[in-house]
């Protein structure tokens, strides 16, 4: 594969990470590469294609093994395009045993879709995730950075319709 230039990230991505990077000795700006691959997948629409994964390897100066180990051990970062709303169900053993399954259940057929799929708008990319830390409140869901707890099928449908 071919040198990717660390130009191929944004001016606003540049400045984050070299914002981010201030945290730690010059000789560990390596430690940033979490926080670059969030900077880059929000700039980016919510995902991460190889050749952006190879422009943060470059410009922490990373082997571009270590950031797609980073990159693929990690469920926040997404390798294919998602929806505008990545709808992220809890379905750890708090969430299955408070009924995790009859919220995914129907989020699948509210949306016509499975998880790890995108509904054929392109607005929602359903998901499930194994612990959202919201284990008193379960079931729950996450949609970008906001929380919803103690959820219903009624509960559902009235988040989905304001996001439609």
């Amino acid at each position: 594969m071919s040198e990717v230039k660390p130009h191929v990230l944004s001016e606003t991505v540049r400045a984050k990470i070299d914002h981010w990077m201030k945290r730690y000795p010059a000789e560990q700006k390596r430690s940033a590469v979490m926080a670059a691959l969030h900077f880059t997948q929000e700039d980016n629409g919510g995902w991460l294609p190889e050749h952006l994964l190879e422009a943060v390897a470059d410009y922490l100066g990373m082997p571009k093994i270590a950031v797609f180990e980073v990159a693929t051990f990690y469920t926040m970062y997404n390798l294919k395009p998602v929806g505008r709303h990545l709808i992220e169900v809890c379905t750890s053993i708090s969430c299955m045993l408070s009924g995790c399954d009859k919220i995914a259940d129907h989020l699948k057929k509210r949306l016509q879709i499975d998880f790890d799929e995108t509904t054929a708008d392109g607005k929602f990319t359903l998901r499930r995730v194994e612990c959202l830390a919201s284990c008193t409140t379960a079931p729950m869901l996450q949609i970008g950075k906001k929380y919803y707890e103690s959820l219903t099928p009624e509960k559902v449908n009235s988040i989905l319709d304001e996001m439609e």
